[in-house]
């Protein structure tokens, strides 16, 4: 049974075709049992030794979430470095872009084939995303974050979330951290909050519109245990878009 009482609605939808690349925002997401369709589907490493990017724990790839990503119809990859068109990838000119851009030699693998790039952060990322295809994160908590550290911007992008839901600021709190267990329907799709999503430096790294933000994970850290949205399983797979509600089941 649906709890009538919408606790918000969707105010955007993302997937990310390249681990830690810049993420597409896009109008309607199709959520599968497993995964967001045409989420993560390659990978950047350093050309020389195929070691994945790491913008959360080395400098050199911090540059790295500046680098635009987008899917066409046919399901091809498509990137942009800063001052750049759009280059199919992987292809030698997309990585010849990437590389200049970067100041070293690196390569947009996919992932899942032979010689391909492993999962972001490896074994322990590709079981997270086994069990926790989804990434969901409210308005309100940003409201909390920036109540906390007013001169900061908690901008959606620095968390990386597949849903972003509106709903009004709940005082002195992180709401969705406290739904753990609980399920939701979003639209027609039926979720379960399985844990709340830690975060990592990567939270911190300047993209395009704010600055690098060491007070953003801080304040995580002090006044949330680290955390920042909810990581949710799938229980019925759906296809939604913005503005659809979401309630408790």
């Amino acid at each position: 049974m649906i709890d009538q009482a919408a606790l918000g609605t969707v105010s955007e939808l993302w997937r990310y075709p390249a681990s830690s690349l810049a993420g597409e925002r896009l109008d309607a997401i199709s959520v599968g049992l497993k995964t967001v369709d045409g989420d993560r589907l390659f990978g950047l490493v350093d050309a020389s030794d195929g070691e994945i990017a790491r913008p959360d724990r080395e400098a050199r790839w911090h540059k790295v979430p500046l680098i635009r990503t987008r899917l066409s119809e046919d399901r091809q990859l498509e990137v942009a470095v800063p001052g750049g068109g759009w280059l199919s990838a992987p292809d030698p000119r997309s990585d010849r872009a990437v590389s200049a851009f970067l100041g070293f030699e690196a390569s947009i693998r996919p992932f899942g084939v032979e010689n391909a790039a492993p999962d972001y952060a490896g074994p322990r990322t590709e079981a997270r995303y086994a069990k926790a295809p989804i990434h969901m994160l409210t308005t309100a908590s940003l409201a909390r974050l920036k109540a906390l550290h007013p001169e900061g911007t908690p901008d959606p992008r620095r968390f990386r979330p597949n849903i972003v839901v509106e709903m009004d600021p709940v005082e002195g709190a992180f709401p969705e951290t406290e739904w753990i267990g609980r399920k939701l329907a979003v639209g027609d799709l039926l979720l379960t909050v399985s844990e709340p999503c830690r975060r990592c430096g990567f939270t911190i790294i300047a993209q395009d519109g704010f600055d690098t933000d060491p007070g953003i994970l801080r304040n995580l850290v002090r006044h949330n245990a680290h955390n920042l949205g909810v990581y949710c399983t799938v229980d019925r797979p759906a296809r939604i878009e913005i503005g659809v509600p979401m309630r408790f089941v």
